[in-house]
């Protein structure tokens, strides 16, 4: 019944332009080019009317008239939203007849990455899958990369990633990236953590004299971290031993000797364990003979003692030589 409907059915609009607004700007490219003839102006979204001439006929603030001219009939959308894409059509009225133009609106939307896998902890052997669901206009293209010194490249140009019978050295974080050029990529991480039974990567024996301080270190690689235990003859030393203590960490573990006696030497048994599994390594501490305090020095050796006090005894050494030559002379 709105006459100026009535006025636009029966016509086809002109081949529509497209144009482009990213999400959350305005979008002032709905205009249309009119002239003295034009009796009659509106815009429309669909068959929504806008506006009219001046009159609003919407109730979105965001709709605001820019300019009603005898050149010019342009509106503006501020804060654009998905929704509001579509097809808008300037209809204008003449003497003779009626024309529209229509321009259609796509709105782009940055990256956002709107599920992705919770961090994840998992035995070394099994299989992990994760997941990266990024929205965004045009859609987004994921990737996934493994952060560490020896990857290269993509580890998956997808939303999921798979890996069969994962490995030690496949731990850690892995970075899904949303792009799409519309804003910069959208990054987020899943810390991937690979439990393994422990592994002794060093356990050396250690001479000692008697009397003085001794060590033995026992070195484990294991996730979770390691617990340390030693024997000694099928016997635990536990911490608190006279002369004896037991310091741990992650993946050291020191015995240590503060006065060690001959009942002290012998083989060690060091056991590392987590929830997957144990191992154990023989450490062997040996006597060592002490050094002469002051030891015999060769030709060439420096003297430690001061210049001064080292020219005197140089020569008090050297006159009985000159004494035996001066009476072989004569």
């Amino acid at each position: 019944g709105n006459p100026l409907l009535s006025s636009l059915r029966g016509f086809t609009p002109t081949p529509p332009l497209t144009g482009t607004c990213r999400h959350g700007a305005a979008w002032r490219h709905a205009r249309c080019t009119i002239d003295n003839r034009v009796t009659r102006v509106a815009w429309l979204n669909r068959s929504t009317i806008l506006y009219a001439g001046n009159d609003k006929w919407c109730l979105d603030p965001r709709v605001v008239l820019l300019s009603n001219t005898q050149t010019q009939y342009s509106i503006e959308i501020q804060n654009v939203d998905v929704y509001d894409e579509g097809p808008y059509t300037c209809s204008v009225q003449t003497d003779n007849h009626p024309k529209t133009s229509r321009v259609h609106l796509i709105v782009q939307v940055s990256p956002k990455i709107v599920e992705i896998s919770s961090d994840i902890s998992i035995n070394e052997g099994n299989n992990i899958s994760l997941t990266c669901i990024a929205t965004g206009r045009p859609e987004p293209t994921v990737t996934w990369r493994h952060i560490s010194p020896k990857a290269v490249g993509f580890v998956s140009e997808d939303e999921y990633l798979e890996i069969q019978g994962i490995t030690r050295e496949q731990s850690g974080d892995y970075e899904c990236s949303a792009s799409n050029d519309v804003a910069a990529p959208v990054v987020r991480r899943v810390k991937v953590t690979v439990n393994y039974p422990p592994y002794i990567s060093e356990a050396k024996g250690t001479g000692v004299p008697v009397g003085q301080k001794g060590t033995l270190q026992c070195e484990a690689s294991a996730v979770p971290s390691a617990e340390f235990q030693w024997y000694k003859d099928d016997k635990r030393l536990v911490e608190g031993k006279k002369g004896v203590k037991v310091e741990n960490r992650p993946f050291l573990s020191k015995l240590i000797f503060f006065n060690v006696s001959e009942h002290d030497y012998g083989n060690y048994t060091c056991v590392a364990s987590n929830k997957l599994g144990h191992t154990n390594a023989s450490i062997t501490l040996f006597e060592v003979k002490t050094t002469a305090l002051t030891p015999w020095k060769g030709p060439g050796a420096v003297s430690e003692v001061n210049n001064g006090t080292s020219r005197r005894a140089g020569c008090i050494w050297l006159l009985p030589l000159l004494v035996l030559h001066l009476l072989l002379k004569f």
